[in-house]
């Protein structure tokens, strides 16, 4: 007791310098203690937890934008008898004959048939004189303008002919007086082809239609391209041909209609 006593002021100041070291030595994990509460408490403000919205249901916009995109198409010429109530006439048996009108005319022709138009090169025969060999070649072009000129014509080539309106002779395959094939050079797309006796050369050049309008029961067998047609009252000129369908022209209006071909 004596010590405490005497000493009671030192044992005080030294407890009360170890409660200050104490708390110095803790206040760093208060602070960060203190901190983490402050982020907690912003986070919770500024970052609150949402809860995510279900996906959105678009599929009624997305069908309306795909019928936008593809319109429904109203046929109120051809098929609508209400706003276009068709013409008849009673014909002089009794019987009722529709009267077509605009495009209905030209839409009832029928393509009946379709003929490739070839130009044809043949080999026909082979000539042998003083002068050496000579070569007899045919030349049809069946889809020329000219009647005339669809007719095969002959020509007479050698090698050491110039060149000729619808070929030149490069080539002589095999002995002159009895080659295997010629090598010409066509005047016309400057292509090289072969010909002999037994292989002559074909390419479609045309093509020719048969046509009918049945509501008048007429045939039109033969019809190049410009060969102009007279149907439903109205004249057409036809101006294209290929191997499935007919180009017409009304020469009324310039207005140009396919017609398919179904063989």
């Amino acid at each position: 007791m004596e010590f405490v006593k005497k000493h009671y002021e030192k044992i005080i100041l030294s407890a009360v310098l170890l409660g200050v070291i104490g708390f110095l030595v803790f206040l760093p994990f208060v602070i960060s203690h203190d901190q983490d509460e402050l982020k907690a408490v912003v986070d919770t403000i500024t970052k609150p937890k949402v809860t995510p919205l279900p996906p959105l249901d678009l599929a009624r916009e997305k069908s309306a934008s795909d019928r936008l995109v593809s319109p429904a198409n109203f046929d109120f010429s051809s098929t609508n008898k209400v706003f276009n109530p068709g013409e008849w006439k009673k014909a002089a048996n009794g019987d009722l004959i529709k009267i077509k009108t605009g495009n209905e005319v030209v839409e009832a022709a029928t393509v009946t048939k379709i003929t490739p138009l070839y130009f044809v090169v043949t080999l026909e025969q082979v000539t042998t004189n003083l002068t050496g060999a000579r070569y007899v070649v045919g030349v049809e072009r069946q889809g020329a303008a000219s009647v005339a000129q669809r007719h095969k014509q002959q020509r007479f080539v050698s090698l050491d002919d110039k060149k000729k309106d619808a070929f030149t002779l490069v080539e002589v395959k095999g002995a002159p007086e009895n080659p295997s094939e010629l090598v010409l050079k066509l005047a016309d797309n400057g292509e090289t082809i072969s010909v002999s006796k037994e292989k002559p050369y074909r390419r479609v050049d045309a093509y020719m239609a048969d046509l009918k309008y049945d509501p008048e029961k007429r045939n039109f067998p033969n019809r190049r391209i410009g060969a102009l047609l007279s149907f439903g009252g109205q004249d057409y000129i036809v101006v294209a041909i290929d191997a499935d369908e007919v180009i017409l022209s009304a020469q009324s209006n310039q207005k140009r209609t396919t017609l398919k071909y179904a063989p």
